[in-house]
């Protein structure tokens, strides 16, 4: 389908260091007879002199390309008529900030391919950086962690060079013998998270076992949403009911929030759903909670505490449990909060190595022959600058500029 490649320089702001495919997977590309090219960037976590290392050509000009893939938004400005682009779009919940890039999509007659809409004949997505938000996400936990309680060892994650250097840190973080940490969503973020907590040496229980007294070892549990949610019928849980439709449910967070010392979220909200932590929950008196890391973000979602997105730079904020507001972190009857909302960003070595690898294994052969199983059409939002059936509910939002 695609005989000509080209790599993207991310142009969405703040820079996002990321790359769709590292120098040695483009060199396997180019093993396969393939003509990939790459455009110079100052801000990639893959240096320029890496990708010429591997034999591939730079260059500022890819107006000769048949398909060229990022990561992130691209800024309309750089978007290129009657091209075909496979990037994370964020339109299809019709994200008021990225009007203008639809509209442009249609307007200069491109065909939008989207990351996030690859899917395998289960319907399941084969490609995400789910996995790294987890891994981010935890180990910003203990950051948060230590904010509250010190001293401050753990280097901010943006700051290692990959993932190897961030766990030499973490080997390094004295973790306190008594420390409750629960878990909620067993996806690819909660399995990110998880391999930190292993990683550290923390020991994984059942949710009954996490609230008796008598643990005195750092463990976690990871709950699930049997163990989270309740009929408010009184009628037994029954989960393909409550996934099909949460309404009709309430949160019951509360017995785990009492004994645990760090709350990771890294679950899937559907906004039909309860509350997972109200703000009257947050004021009882015999909370232990003093770390949300919020690796979901769902602001005005399920959980009160989370009240705006974090930042890389500063992640941090404290959540007054009195008011309900944002207060300085370590004021007294406050609680930590995490909420950075591109956690994979923050180690993008490893996070494009891995999306990478999946991009190659699992979409190209797709890209450069036959779309056997229809993997990229279920993907493909506009096809020519006209929008796929799929997506002319999209058209309204296109046009409202």
């Amino acid at each position: 389908m695609y005989k000509k490649i080209g790599i993207i320089r991310e142009g969405k702001q703040p820079p996002d260091r990321r790359t769709p495919l590292t120098p040695k997977q483009c060199k396997e590309i180019l093993h396969m007879g393939v003509d990939i090219i790459v455009q110079r960037s100052p801000v990639r976590a893959y240096s320029d002199a890496e990708y010429t290392a591997q034999g591939l050509r730079m260059t500022e000009d890819l107006t000769d390309r048949d398909l060229i893939i990022g990561v992130k938004e691209i800024p309309s400005e750089m978007l290129m008529a009657e091209k075909s682009y496979l990037i994370f779009s964020h339109v299809i919940k019709k994200q008021p900030h990225n009007k203008k890039l639809l509209r442009t999509v249609l307007d200069r007659k491109i065909t939008l391919i989207d990351h996030e809409l690859l899917t395998d004949t289960k319907g399941e997505r084969v490609l995400a950086f789910g996995r790294w938000a987890g891994v981010v996400g935890a180990y910003n936990a203990f950051r948060a962690w230590e904010a509250t309680h010190g001293p401050a060892t753990l280097r901010p994650a943006h700051q290692c060079h990959d993932r190897a250097e961030m766990e030499l840190h973490l080997l390094d973080f004295k973790l306190p013998q008594d420390l409750r940490i629960v878990l909620t969503g067993g996806g690819r973020v909660g399995k990110g998270a998880m391999e930190v907590l292993d990683r550290i040496g923390m020991r994984k229980v059942e949710p009954a076992e996490f609230t008796k007294a008598e643990n005195t070892s750092p463990i976690y549990t990871v709950l699930g949403s049997s163990d989270l949610y309740h009929r408010l019928d009184g009628k037994p849980f029954d989960k393909a009911a409550f996934h099909a439709d949460p309404s009709g449910h309430r949160g019951d967070m509360l017995p785990f929030a009492k004994v645990a010392h760090i709350y990771m979220a890294c679950h899937f909200w559907d906004p039909r759903g309860p509350k997972i932590l109200t703000t009257e929950n947050l004021r009882t008196s015999d909370l232990e909670l003093k770390v949300v890391a919020d690796l979901s973000c769902d602001i005005g979602g399920p959980i009160d505490s989370t009240l705006r997105s974090s930042t890389i730079a500063d992640p941090l904020f404290g959540y007054d449990q009195a008011t309900g507001r944002e207060c300085a972190v370590g004021t007294p009857n406050s609680i930590t909060v995490m909420s950075v909302d591109n956690l994979p960003c923050e180690l993008p070595r490893d996070a494009s190595k891995s999306f990478g690898r999946d991009l190659m294994d699992r979409v190209l052969p797709n890209l450069l022959g036959e779309d056997i199983d229809q993997m990229i059409a279920r993907a493909t939002i506009a096809k020519g600058g006209k929008l796929t059936e799929r997506f002319h509910y999209l058209k309204d939002y296109a046009e409202d500029l």
